[in-house]
């Protein structure tokens, strides 16, 4: 049974621990309202780009861009996982990477070739204890990425599909569906589905059922439905110009997202931590009052039963 001095320790420990997280938790707190708003103006220049991106790809040649054809056989899939530079934010990291390794299982098993891009610390410290060299690397801007970050990875996927070095690429990480919860995103970049529209292929879009279905016009009926669209200077030119504009931004808009679920994350975690640590100080408190109690008790017992044997 512990004595009064190691419970007021115990106690002291805890509190200075509570103090930590509630000051960690204050500051993300701080930091999500950046964080979202960046990814929130963001969101019209990616959705303008990627509407723009759809409309020109359903009326182009389907040469004009090799990052739109599907190549015949998968042999080689590259995963892009984003992860955060620190911990202290619960699962956050650990989710994301378990995804992507999962996917690359699943590629294996078919006997398909992987190859790995980590953003952040956690996914390389991750691959590289299992002896995985990532491709490339980025460290240290999980919280505030770049869009150098976006554009490199954009260079080097584009350019490897067009040279058919990948056949595949994914992208994993988190999307902060608000301010308490993120979601892990797996998201097929390459081939390009130019069928869907931007949502649907951030992975984004609630799968909801049209409840106005019934009321609106019949298919074949708009007037506009058939288009013809011209080029210029050239298709291919166009096309490609905007591709790669759409890689940098989907990239690019994937970081920020993760770093306002990453802010999130860690002030959930540190809330917790804080709660618990609340808690744990008071069922201390009780305990170490029932003990300093007793001791009084003993104490008194003590002393009245020396008393009464002297009487005697």
């Amino acid at each position: 049974m512990p004595n009064l001095h190691d419970i007021e320790r115990r106690i002291n420990s805890v509190k200075s621990t509570k103090q930590i997280t509630r000051t960690m938790e204050m500051v993300s707190a701080a930091k999500i309202r950046r964080a979202t708003e960046r990814m929130v103006n963001a969101t019209p220049w990616t959705s303008n780009l990627s509407e723009a991106l759809l409309n020109a790809a359903k009326y182009a040649p389907l040469d004009a861009e090799p990052l739109l054809r599907m190549h015949d056989q998968v042999k080689r899939t590259l995963i892009v996982a984003v992860t955060s530079d620190r911990g202290l934010a619960g699962g956050f990291s650990s989710n994301v990477l378990k995804a992507a390794e999962r996917i690359a299982q699943e590629k294996k098993d078919a006997g398909i070739e992987v190859e790995v891009i980590a953003c952040g610390k956690k996914a390389c410290g991750y691959f590289s204890y299992r002896d995985i060299k990532p491709v490339l690397e980025f460290k240290g801007t999980s919280a505030d990425p770049d869009f150098d970050q976006a554009v490199t990875i954009s260079g080097y996927s584009g350019d490897a599909y067009n040279h058919g070095d990948l056949d595949e690429v994914y992208l994993v990480y988190n999307h902060a569906k608000n301010a308490g919860e993120q979601r892990v995103i797996e998201h097929k970049v390459l081939p390009i589905d130019y069928k869907k529209d931007w949502g649907d292929m951030l992975g984004l879009n609630p799968k909801e059922e049209d409840v106005l279905a019934p009321y609106r016009e019949e298919e074949g009926k708009h007037v506009y439905e058939k288009v013809d669209m011209d080029f210029e200077p050239a298709a291919s030119s166009v096309v490609h110009h905007m591709m790669f504009a759409y890689l940098r931004n989907m990239y690019f808009y994937a970081l920020i997202d993760s770093a306002a679920a990453e802010q999130g994350a860690r002030r959930s975690a540190m809330k917790a931590a804080t709660d618990n640590a609340t808690e744990m100080v008071d069922t201390l408190t009780t305990y170490y009052n029932r003990v300093r109690q007793g001791a009084i008790t003993t104490e008194i017992t003590e002393i009245v039963g020396g008393a009464a044997a002297l009487e005697e």
